[in-house]
């Protein structure tokens, strides 16, 4: 729990750098990949073809949010 709030107020440096949106996307994109790896590696799981495509539309869905024109505040 401590990691949370630690990991979760350097969110709080973000906005000057990256619209919230495109800072969001990149944390949950992040977290939910690291999670299936980690679930990988310690579980021997076996992600699906569906759990693969997923994780690559995220993959892509971050890279489009990053790049996009939105301006920061």
């Amino acid at each position: 729990m401590p990691y949370t709030y630690s990991s979760l107020s350097q969110l709080k440096f973000l906005p000057p750098l990256l619209p919230v949106g495109a800072s969001y996307a990149i944390w949950s994109g992040i977290g939910i990949v690291v999670i299936t790896l980690i679930g990988m590696i310690l579980f021997k799981h076996i992600p699906d073809t569906a759990v693969v495509i997923g994780m690559l539309l995220i993959f892509a869905g971050v890279i489009i949010n990053v790049f996009s024109k939105m301006d920061t505040h």
